[in-house]
């Protein structure tokens, strides 16, 4: 009777274990299985130069660590459609600033919205002559929040050369942002004793645009947050030419984001 007693009672038991073990199989199968499709890899190697120039091996991190932010942002559209294009621009904006940093997550991000142009400081996309905003992080209330504008998303990636790129901008807004001030001066990401001459190689270089000295966009003397933003997009669209025309610039950025 005992024995009969035990054996109802272990079937439910076994029946929930090879359950659990299955599952968690499957569960793990599909992590290790889960890949960038054939669209999205060739939306990268056309869309994306940094994407491009990397090497076999980079190239498939580069495509899981895109899948893991888009698996953790989410992106809509306002007044727009998104398409996978953008997911993959928007990814790829996410990840080429932080790629040599393997564990970075965005913690200071939730949610991204995409507009179709660009808008005001009311988030107003149409009817307005004050609309000249292509992406912002947001504070306060939208804070965790960014938006970016579809055409200027799209215009980042059009000119690889051209230094200027919307969404990488914001996302090293972002990675300013972490150490709680947005202030052109990522102290998490810097040696102690390299922080003063950084601020002052900003000062130094925001003077020279003053003086039309500097081939930096003209933003970047809005302040050392701008300038950190305006340099980085430039430093990663074109680092050939930002070497040679701005070489302790480039060797500072370098240090900072670990880039060869």
């Amino acid at each position: 009777m005992l024995g009969k007693l035990f054996i109802i009672l272990l079937i439910p038991v076994t029946i929930y274990v090879v359950y659990y073990l299955l599952n968690r199989t499957a569960k793990n199968s599909k992590a290790i299985k889960r890949v960038l499709s054939d669209e999205g890899k060739e939306i990268l190697e056309k869309e994306v130069a940094y994407y491009r120039n990397l090497s076999t091996a980079d190239k498939a991190e580069f495509e899981t660590r895109c899948l893991k932010f888009l698996d953790t942002v989410k992106i809509e559209g306002v007044g727009v459609a998104v398409e996978l294009k953008d997911y993959m621009m928007i990814a790829a904006s996410a990840i080429i600033p932080i790629f040599a940093f393997k564990k970075w997550t965005y913690p200071n991000l939730t949610n991204i919205m995409v507009y179709p142009s660009q808008f005001n400081t009311a988030y107003e996309f149409e009817g307005h002559a004050d609309r000249n905003i292509m992406g912002m992080v947001g504070e306060g209330a939208m804070n965790g929040q960014m938006i970016l504008s579809k055409s200027a998303l799209e215009y980042g990636f059009k000119n690889p050369k051209d230094g200027q790129n919307t969404a990488i901008h914001e996302f090293v807004h972002l990675i300013d942002k972490t150490d709680g001030t947005v202030d052109g001066i990522p102290t998490h990401l810097m040696d102690k004793a390299s922080v003063i001459p950084f601020m002052n190689l900003i000062r130094e270089e925001i003077t020279k645009i003053k003086e039309n000295k500097s081939d930096i966009d003209v933003y970047g003397m809005t302040n050392p947050a701008e300038f950190f933003a305006v340099a980085s997009e430039y430093f990663f669209e074109n680092p050939a030419k930002f070497k040679t025309h701005h070489a302790e610039l480039y060797k500072a950025l370098s240090e900072i984001f670990e880039q060869s």
